[in-house]
């Protein structure tokens, strides 16, 4: 996904600020018990009920600027036992004015959009973030200080409408997309962001300055949310998959098999800031495969990590790119063994060209003093090729790779003047 914030937010700075700013900006929260349709048209009765958010400016290009009238902004938040709501509408001078193209999920490509920012802990540090564009497509990510992560994804609802003079949005975020504490009256910071992409201007209802250094720290604060209570942030994913193969034997004839595999990822809210994944006995034979490189160089070839595992809240262990996940779950150490130790009349029947993850779970986080804490381990199984000698019509295995265990611990400090201090430890032990 594209950074949204990240080039405002590289701006070297002169003073570090976790403070609110001096013109915040309140609003108070509404409960409603009507119902809300999320169907993209802002005529619900609900919505008559909320204060409304307005009088946006301009972060960029020029911080501060007010909107035009004819392209203004108008937004709605409200709020039941099961979710918050989030509507509103984006006014422009013409349908033509409206930038749109259909580019899929997590992406922004050249789209006018607008989105919602939450720091439900009010430590002007760690948020999220939940966009539509007008098109109706989605986008999410995860905020901490100048960090932004893209990867990071949670499943709400969205529509939008696209008519003459403006378009309209409605937007339900469910609880179970947010973490919260369970006081019985809670403040949120709170901050939205709109793009007009053909006018080159970005706008914010909270005033995001580029000469400061972080996101959340500038948002204003949603006020008396009371009597939510927070779901279990658990979630179980299983799966079961099965394969067929078809190919042929030492004999010449052809065999044909199959294989079924079953495995779990878990998700689990360990604190406002720390959140536990595991998986276990994963199949990533969905995940987009690698183009064929002819390697000449005595380096091996860095491919892209497509995994989603080793993609979602991976930015700690990043740090410094000491950490290549591709090698985990990758090419067995001693693949070519199978083949350099072969006696005469042997024959390679099968060499996995993968070694096998049985597990990896990985906790991550940052505190509301800036430090952020990653622990990951996987485990990997024993590989195993299969050779067959024609002499003795026996086959016998040849380890190709042991039972390994990776581990990693990284300790990130954020200090003044957007530097930060990194300690990073890896392991390897087969």
């Amino acid at each position: 996904m594209k950074n949204i914030f990240l080039p405002l937010m590289a701006v070297l700075i002169l003073q570090m600020t976790v403070h609110a700013q001096d013109s915040l900006r309140l609003i108070k929260a509404t409960r409603t018990s009507l119902p809300v349709k999320i169907d993209g048209n802002i005529n619900d009765e609900a919505w008559k009920t909320a204060p409304v958010f307005d009088r946006f400016v301009e972060m960029r290009p020029t911080f501060n600027n007010a909107e035009n009238d004819n392209s203004r902004t108008q937004a709605w938040i409200l709020y039941d036992d099961d979710a918050v709501y989030f509507g509103g509408i984006c006014y422009e001078p013409s349908t033509d004015s409206i930038s749109s193209e259909l580019v899929g999920r997590d992406v922004v490509g050249i789209n006018d959009f607008i989105g919602i920012m939450f720091d439900t802990y009010l430590d002007r540090i760690n948020g999220v973030g939940f966009y539509v564009t007008a098109l109706g497509e989605q986008f999410d990510a995860k905020y901490s200080l100048g960090e932004e992560d893209g990867s990071w994804n949670a499943v709400y609802q969205t529509a939008t409408k696209i008519n003459a003079n403006s378009w309209t949005f409605e937007m339900r975020i469910p609880y179970a997309a947010l973490r919260f504490s369970k006081k019985n009256v809670q403040d949120w910071g709170i901050n939205i962001t709109r793009k007009r992409v053909k006018a080159g201007r970005q706008f914010s209802w909270s005033p995001i300055n580029p000469n400061k250094f972080g996101l959340m720290n500038q948002a204003g604060n949603l006020v008396g949310l009371e009597n939510i209570k927070p779901p279990i942030r658990l979630s179980f994913s299983p799966y079961i998959s099965a394969y067929g193969n078809s190919y042929p034997t030492i004999d010449g004839k052809h065999k044909a098999d199959g294989s079924f595999n079953g495995g779990m990822d878990v998700k689990y809210g360990l604190t406002k800031a720390f959140t536990l994944d595991m998986t276990l006995i994963p199949d990533f034979g969905q995940v987009q495969s690698d183009n064929q490189v002819l390697n000449l160089s005595p380096f091996e070839v860095k491919f892209n990590e497509n995994r989603s595992f080793f993609t979602e809240g991976t930015e700690l262990f990043n740090k410094g790119n000491f950490f290549y996940s591709r090698r985990i779950g990758g090419e067995p150490i001693n693949y070519n063994d199978a083949y350099n130790n072969l006696q005469r009349r042997d024959s390679v029947v099968k060499n996995p060209g993968e070694t096998k993850l049985i597990n990896a779970t990985k906790i991550s986080g940052r505190t509301s003093s800036g430090l952020g804490v990653g622990i990951f381990n996987a485990i990997t199984q024993a590989q195993h090729a299969s050779v067959y000698n024609d002499s003795t019509r026996q086959s016998y295995g040849v380890q190709t790779s042991p039972l390994t265990n990776y581990n990693i611990i990284v300790l990130d400090q954020t200090m003044k003047h957007n530097s930060s201090v990194t300690l990073i430890n890896t392991s390897v032990l087969r």
